[in-house]
């Protein structure tokens, strides 16, 4: 143990040295301010988190029991009243409930021709459509009496369009419709006041296939992250780029030495670049790994549009966040934003409370609505509301970005001025200083005591003294710059070798020196 304790102190000799005792009045009260400041931190943070947790498994509690409020439009174009129609009747009659999708059943008249009821479902007036085909009861009839051949999958049909939340809609809706299918098959059978033959077993056993219209397949392995993990890193990708540029452009001192129109121009070319290229890497990766996922090329350049818009949207919120939102307090911002614009999107609004309808207002909810519509060739009719949002949102951010340019520009001319000026302060007190130890070391000469005895000096020995005095100001203010620079460069290096990793400031914190509590 004491060899490696002679080790650790080896490597690190100066670990221990110039420490307080336990029973400093400076260390008491360091200690005392630090347990305050830790425990409002630690309070904050559990509080946040926690609203975090329950608004995200929130939104997500008992979604089985809002099936219901997914509706699905039911039409018998076989004749009103005949056995199909009854069957899937008494189907539903026997699976209703909280758990299970409404069917809402519309008159042959209402929609005259399948083709509107593929038109209702891309509009999303309706999340599915099921439909009896005209004939159904006679061609099954027919083929149990007489043996006929018929067309199982020319009995019955649903439409649905399985890019709108793909996850939830299989479990939701196309593994209802198939309860609900099997189960009218039995209800028909069970029915049926027919005796069948040996020959026509094998179609009362299988009376009908259940034909599916899909408007856009989605069955690729990766689906499952559209509406989450793809979110989550374009959200996180513009922070750190914002949090770089920001640093740069004080590293540089860009905000006290160029103009605020000329900053406002250069960062917003600078974010939409960046969020080009980086919406271009997410759709190509989209792309890359579809799966055999029909994905146009027009449908890529409007996702990788789409994606840019979002990408530079987030990019601007969250400049403004860092601008206007107090430094303590802008992680607990970002978390915040992500995690709900990540939950306005996890389910559609029909199985979570109503509260979660806050949502509307959030770009990742707007943005996967456009997506949506993108990917099923217009069947999702959301853009009249999404794409304004989306816009709202850039030119809103837009404005107050710029605004915290201006804002920036004005606090870094007044903390230069401050520097130079407690500089000057610095330069003038040590030239006083030295002068003064110059007059006390020196004896005085026989003509200066003559000179001060008279009253008179030449102007010429004032004019040498002022400028020694100008030549040691000079020479001193060298003196510190090179020494101002050599200490930030031990402090860059000595960060370099040991890093701490990222700091935010905390939203409370403790003055040591003060009695107050900020």
């Amino acid at each position: 143990m004491s060899s490696h304790f002679q080790l650790i102190k080896s490597h690190y000799p100066r670990a221990f040295d110039k420490k307080l005792p336990s029973n400093h009045p400076s260390r008491k009260k360091a200690a005392k301010c630090f347990l305050k400041d830790i425990s409002l931190n630690f309070v904050i943070l559990q509080v946040v988190f926690l609203a975090l947790f329950a608004y995200v498994f929130g939104s997500l509690f008992q979604q089985t029991s809002r099936i219901h409020y997914f509706n699905i439009v039911f039409v018998d174009y076989d004749d009103q009243g005949g056995a199909m129609g009854r069957a899937v009747r008494d189907a539903y009659s026997s699976l209703q409930a909280d758990s299970f999708p409404s069917l809402i059943e519309k008159t042959p008249l209402e929609f005259e021709e399948t083709f509107s009821l593929v038109e209702s479902v891309c509009r999303t007036d309706y999340w599915a459509a099921l439909y009896i085909k005209p004939g159904a009861s006679d061609r099954i009839r027919n083929a149990l009496t007489n043996a006929s051949s018929y067309n199982p999958s020319d009995i019955i049909g649903y439409i649905w369009n399985e890019a709108r939340y793909p996850t939830v809609i299989d479990g939701a809706l196309q593994s209802n419709i198939q309860l609900l299918s099997s189960t009218a098959r039995t209800s028909y059978i069970e029915n049926l006041n027919l005796t069948p033959s040996s020959e026509s077993l094998p179609i009362l056993a299988s009376p009908w296939t259940l034909q599916s219209t899909n408007l856009q397949p989605t069955t690729q392995g990766s689906r499952v992250i559209y509406n989450n993990i793809v979110i989550i890193l374009i959200l996180i990708q513009e922070f750190f780029y914002l949090g770089t540029i920001n640093g740069l452009y004080a590293q540089h001192k860009l905000y006290a030495r160029s103009g605020p129109y000329r900053i406002i121009l250069l960062r917003n070319l600078n974010s939409l670049a960046y969020t080009f290229i980086g919406s271009l890497c997410v759709t190509a990766s989209i792309f890359a790994f579809r799966a055999g996922w029909d994905f146009t090329s027009a449908q890529f350049i409007l996702t990788w549009l789409t994606f840019w818009l979002f990408a530079h949207v987030n990019f601007l919120t969250l400049d403004v966040f860092t601008i206007w939102v107090p430094h303590g307090y802008v992680p607990l911002a970002l978390i915040t934003w992500i995690i709900m614009n990540v939950t306005s999107v996890l389910l559609p609004f029909e199985l979570s409370p109503g509260f979660y309808k806050l949502g509307y207002v959030l770009p990742a909810h707007e943005v996967y609505q456009t997506l949506t519509d993108i990917w099923s060739m217009g069947c999702n009719n959301q853009l009249r509301y999404s794409l304004p949002v989306l816009f709202v949102w850039e030119v809103v951010s837009l404005v107050l970005s710029s605004l915290g340019v201006f804002r920036r520009c004005h606090f870094a001319v007044l903390a230069e001025e401050r520097v130079a000026e407690e500089f000057k302060e610095k330069v003038d007190a040590a030239v006083g200083e030295m002068i003064g130890r110059k007059k006390n070391s020196e004896e005085k000469s026989p003509e200066t005591v003559e000179a001060e005895r008279s009253g008179t000096r030449s102007d010429r020995a004032s004019s040498i003294g002022n400028e020694e005095t100008g030549e040691l100001r000079d020479e001193l203010a060298g003196i510190m710059e090179r020494a101002n620079t050599r200490q930030r460069r031990e402090r860059d290096r000595g960060e370099a070798e040991c890093d701490f990793g990222p700091s935010f400031p905390l939203p409370f914190s403790h003055d040591s020196d003060s009695e107050e509590t900020v």
